[in-house]
C-alpha cells in the first residue's frame, strides 16, 4: 500500500477502517520531511495491513494542532483509535519496522481496560 494524503475532512473515516495508523506529520519546505518520505513509502509497501497517512501541517492545521506537532516531521502511530506513540525527527527504516511490530504485539483490549480506569501508565510511575 502507498501513502495516503489524510486530512481533517477524512480522518474519522481512517480511523474507522484501518486498525493500525501511521500518521506522518510534514512540510514541502521541511528538509528532514525530504529525507524521511522515501523510507516512509517503502515502509508502506512491506505493511499493507497498515495505512500510512501524510498530513501536511500547512494545508491540515487544525489537524496538526490537535496531535499537538510542534516539530516536523512527527510520526504519530495510532491503533484501535488509541494514540500510541508520537515522535519528531525522522526514523531508520529498521526502527520504523520494529515500531510496528511492538504495536502489533499490544494488547490492546488490556490498553482499553486500562483508559477505561483512567490508569495510563503515569499514575504508576507517581506512585513508586
Amino acid at each position: 500500500m502507498a501513502t495516503v494524503t489524510v486530512t481533517a475532512n477524512d480522518f474519522n473515516e481512517q480511523l474507522e477502517e484501518h486498525d493500525i495508523v501511521l500518521l506522518d506529520f510534514w512540510a514541502e519546505w521541511c528538509g528532514p520531511c525530504h529525507q524521511f518520505a522515501p523510507i516512509y513509502e517503502e515502509a508502506s509497501e512491506r505493511h499493507p495491513d497498515v495505512l500510512f497517512g501524510k498530513v501536511d501541517t500547512e494545508q491540515e492545521q487544525q489537524l496538526a494542532a490537535e496531535f499537538g506537532i510542534q516539530s516536523i516531521p512527527t510520526l504519530t502511530a495510532i491503533r484501535d483509535k488509541v494514540v500510541l506513540f508520537s515522535q519528531p525527527g525522522v526514523l531508520p527504516a529498521e526502527a520504523l519496522d520494529e515500531l510496528l511490530g511492538k504495536i502489533r504485539e499490544l494488547d490492546m483490549d488490556q490498553i482499553h481496560a486500562e483508559i477505561a480506569e483512567g490508569n495510563t501508565g503515569d499514575d504508576q510511575a507517581e506512585s513508586q
